[in-house]
């Protein structure tokens, strides 16, 4: 596991939220692979991510086996974690219609790593 920072530690671990539209990856269009900052696993590649316009970086797909689901203590909202650590990416949304595939995952930049191909 890699060592957090307390901003990092307060969204990955605590499940926190980083403001929208200040993340590294909100408009990072490079192609490569996104991967998890707490353990490294590859979560998204470059290919699955769109511009959404909410503030946050969006993917339409996660690389099979590495994002779990889980819903909200309050039932209105499915959250994402890291399959391997655990840890809080963010949440996933479906039926808004921004790619044919019909979901997105809005990830806090804070919880990615980035790695370019």
């Amino acid at each position: 596991m890699n060592k957090l920072t307390e901003e990092e530690t307060r969204v990955i671990i605590n499940k926190g939220t980083e403001a929208p539209f200040v993340g590294e990856y909100t408009d990072h269009f490079v192609e490569g692979v996104y991967a998890c900052r707490q353990c490294d696993t590859t979560l998204y590649t470059a290919q699955d991510k769109f511009h959404s316009g909410c503030g946050w970086p969006s993917f339409d797909d996660e690389v099979k086996g590495t994002v779990r689901r889980i819903l909200d203590a309050d039932g209105r909202r499915v959250e994402i974690v890291c399959a391997n650590c655990s840890g809080h990416l963010g949440h996933v949304f479906e039926g808004e219609r921004f790619t044919e595939k019909n979901t997105r995952h809005c990830v806090n930049s804070i919880s990615l790593t980035f790695k370019e191909s």
